[in-house]
């Protein structure tokens, strides 16, 4: 009786153990999903997403070992383990060189060589593990679990392992010094922290503790249970810190992003296979095999996990990232969610003018607003040949000083919409005009009863507030687009400030690489002189002002002079052709230096004029790129 219960036991940590493991794999590719999607061209997050495929090849080898496979099976995984095992070492020196570059503390070439040269040693354990040499054979009845023996390339192998990892954990240190800031310490703690779940959790240590651990069975699947929790908390909490590496979102952001996509795909995937192995479990303790319940269990699963992550959402949002600024975030939600789009206006003003119509039995009617001094049809509803016979903008003429007063136009009531009265308004001044709204009359109409009247200035007031949201709305976005240029210069310099304390505020920082590519494509539209070169925004560029010395101190010859040297870059080797490589190069040279008109251009070129744009741009962005390499050179060499 007691054996059989502590069989069971023993049967439901292993059990345990299989789920977490499950998990960790699962976590592990999700994240590396993650840093695919989001952060993918920072080094930092390139050399992390290794290391997660590392951890995924690992744990899902182990995860899907199971007393039903043969002995084949068993041995095939143990060594497909050691495909992400081999490659660990190289990954995280791989991530503390990325560390230290982002830090200020770029490679003079002997750490890049390092990196090379592990991931070299690496290969070439790859190439032992294939040959055999690296592991010895199975052992499938062995305790606690089945393993395999070991080799003299194992102790190399391990001897390596160690030395790279404790390289690794020096440059992470190094790292550390070199932050300033008060988050950026922290996130590299946890960054240092979470890295070591990874590098021990990983390890099969049955290589060289089979006999003690046969002689501690609970011992060994409980210590196993407890660092498969760490290492699932702890890969989660590296992921975290390097998930503010390569972007300049607001912090916010990068947490509530994180949050959402470990929720809806680790905790979901974890939790459903974990009731989906409990209940088979529980089918087969009960005598049945197959279990009807599986399948239920895991849509009921998914749709309730999926449920509560949505309308949870917007809570923890707002408790746990919104901080002292979530009165203002929130408004901005809000916002977002009932901003009056430019579709949204015209369903509501089609809904207006249904009502408008039905009530008068009107055969049109019309909206327009007033942009500038000109009426600008909005909306058109009903027999719209009656307003073609007449002349929108001579309506203007019509409107009066009386805010409230319609008036006949030639077959239509027009009724002015004005902005609604301010507090602080004159009383005596006229609200500003904002459209108007027309109804078709019957030619024997010449007066409106005062149902009809009063009905339809109640429809014209609906109307008005309408036209007065979308004027504000235009302002707003007006405003928007005026401030983004310098809102994403600051989210820059502050995501390039988080970890690299010799981040100069008093440079420029590097430009994105599409507003470069509009900058230079203006700058050569002026080539020769005009607004478009002086005033460029290329002219705050470093490289423009050590080139200005060169050009006796003027800064348009300096860009010329740049913009030519980029365009030579574009040049291939050897004599100019009009051949299908010199095709970037001849387009440049010939449309901006050469001031061609575009007809001539694509004709010389055999090529029609909308492929000749399509070139262009392409001529364009590599001339962007030059530009960009050797400004990143020019503030490197400072």
């Amino acid at each position: 009786m007691i054996n059989g219960w502590t069989d069971s036991v023993l049967a439901g940590i292993q059990t345990l153990n299989q789920i977490l493991t499950a998990g960790i794999a699962i976590t592990a590719f999700s994240l590396f999903l993650y840093a695919l999607s989001f952060n993918l061209r920072d080094r930092v997050a390139r050399s992390f997403a290794i290391i997660l495929l590392c951890v995924v090849v690992v744990f899902t080898a182990e995860a899907l070992q199971d007393k039903s496979l043969t002995t084949v099976g068993i041995d095939l995984l143990l060594r497909l383990q050691w495909f992400g095992l081999v490659f660990l070492p190289a990954a995280y020196l791989h991530l503390s060189d990325a560390l230290l570059v982002t830090a200020g503390r770029p490679s003079r070439g002997r750490r890049r060589l390092a990196v090379r040269g592990v991931y070299a040693v690496s290969a070439f354990f790859l190439l032992l593990l294939a040959f055999g040499y690296l592991l010895g054979p199975l052992v499938p009845d062995g305790k606690p679990a089945p393993h395999l023996q070991r080799t003299v390339w194992t102790e190399v192998f391990t001897v390596f392992y160690v030395g790279a990892i404790v390289w690794a954990a020096i440059n992470f240190a190094r790292a550390y010094s070199r932050m300033l800031t008060r988050s950026g310490r922290r996130r590299m703690l946890y960054l240092m922290a979470g890295a070591t779940a990874p590098a021990l959790g990983s390890y099969p240590y049955l290589l060289f503790g089979s006999g003690l651990a046969a002689a501690h069975s609970y011992l060994f699947w409980g210590v196993a249970t407890v660092i498969n929790l760490l290492v699932g908390a702890l890969v989660i909490l590296m992921a975290y810190a390097v998930a503010f590496f390569g972007v300049s979102w607001p912090d916010r952001v990068v947490k509530s992003r994180l949050v959402k996509w470990i929720m809806r795909g680790p905790v979901v995937a974890s939790a459903t296979l974990g009731l989906m192995t409990v209940v088979r479990r529980g089918g087969e303790l009960l005598g049945s095999p197959y279990n009807a319940f599986v399948p239920f269990s895991v849509v009921v699963m998914v749709l309730l996990l999926e449920h509560a992550i949505t309308f949870a959402a917007p809570l923890w949002e707002r408790w746990l990232f919104f901080g002292g600024d979530r009165g203002e975030l929130q408004l901005l939600q809000n916002v977002e969610e009932r901003l009056l789009t430019q579709g949204d206006l015209r369903q509501f003003l089609e809904a207006v003018l249904a009502a408008v119509r039905d009530h008068l039995q009107a055969p049109a009617a019309f909206i327009a607003a007033i942009d500038g001094d000109v009426p600008a049809l909005l909306v058109m509803a009903g027999n719209r040949a009656l307003l073609d016979q007449e002349s929108l903008p001579e309506v203007l003429s019509r409107v009066n000083g009386d805010a409230r007063h319609e008036f006949q136009w030639g077959n239509f009531w027009v009724l002015p919409l004005h902005q609604r009265r301010r507090s602080d308004m004159d009383q005596d001044v006229l609200p500003p005009l904002l459209g108007l709204l027309g109804v078709a009359r019957r030619p024997t109409q010449n007066v409106l009863e005062r149902d009809q009247r009063e009905a339809l200035w109640l429809l014209a007031d609906r109307a008005a507030l309408a036209l007065e949201d979308r004027q504000l709305q235009q302002r707003l976005f007006r405003s928007l687009a005026d401030i983004q240029p310098q809102v994403e210069m600051i989210q820059r310099l502050r995501a390039a400030g988080r970890y690299d304390a010799g981040v100069n505020l008093l440079e420029e920082p590097l430009p994105q690489e599409s507003d470069l590519a509009n900058w230079v494509k203006d700058a050569l539209t002026h080539y020769w002189g005009g607004p478009k070169l002086t005033n460029n925004p290329l002219m705050r560029l470093q490289v423009v002002r050590e080139m200005v010395n060169e050009n006796d101190g003027n800064a348009a010859n300096a860009l010329r002079s740049l913009l030519r040297k980029a365009v030579d870059q574009v040049k291939p080797q050897g004599d100019r052709r009009f051949t299908t490589e010199w095709i970037l190069y001849n387009i440049l040279e010939m449309k901006f230096i050469e001031g061609r008109k575009v007809r001539d251009v694509a004709s010389r070129l055999a090529m029609s004029e909308a492929d000749l744009y399509r070139k262009q741009r392409v001529a364009v962005e590599a001339v962007a790129k030059a530009i960009l390499d050797m400004e990143t050179q020019t503030q490197q060499t400072r």
